[in-house]
């Protein structure tokens, strides 16, 4: 009973984290937030995002070497750079309107192919992160270790190509 009830969490939070995400991009900009300048924080986006990287690695780092408490906290300090992310995320996207990107040749093509992996795999890593978490949590350490394998490349690639199309897109944000 009490892993059915934290399952059906995750899937009901992860379809309105992907459904908030979803309605950020289709919906106009809220003219309540479009008053402020929250166009600085594509940035903080870019860093909150390389900090998840960077705690993953840790975490990685750790649990090769079997230091379950440093693998934890950094697994932690994942998730709490990513719900930072979100909420900027969130922000920024219903208050400034979306940027085209301007970049020509193979140049488009990569910044095309990275996004659209990107976006696809940032979908997929909400519920895989939250399941893998409750997994180590509840100390179902098989079924942690079993679909951590896949979380954990998918997470550091969303991670780090999030920076990348930052880096990308950044030239052609209006100044």
């Amino acid at each position: 009973m009490r892993q059915r009830n934290y399952k059906s969490i995750i899937w009901t939070l992860s379809i309105a984290i992907n459904g908030l995400i979803g309605l950020a991009f289709f919906l106009p900009t809220i003219p309540a937030l479009s008053g402020y300048d929250f166009s600085k924080l594509s940035l903080l986006n870019a860093l909150l995002n390389g900090l998840t990287f960077v705690s993953l690695l840790i975490a990685l780092y750790a649990i090769y070497r079997k230091k379950i408490g440093l693998h934890r906290a950094f697994v932690f300090l994942a998730f709490l750079f990513t719900s930072l992310f979100l909420f900027s995320y969130l922000l920024y996207h219903f208050s400034t309107p979306s940027t085209k990107y301007g970049g020509e040749g193979l140049l488009r093509v990569a910044y095309y192919v990275t996004l659209i992996s990107h976006i696809v795999l940032a979908a997929l890593i909400i519920p895989l992160a939250l399941l893998t978490m409750a997994y180590g949590l509840n100390k179902q350490l098989e079924k942690h270790r079993k679909i951590a394998r896949w979380t954990m490349p998918i997470w550091l690639y969303v991670s780090y190509t999030g920076v990348m199309v930052y880096l990308l897109i950044s030239p052609y944000y209006p100044h």
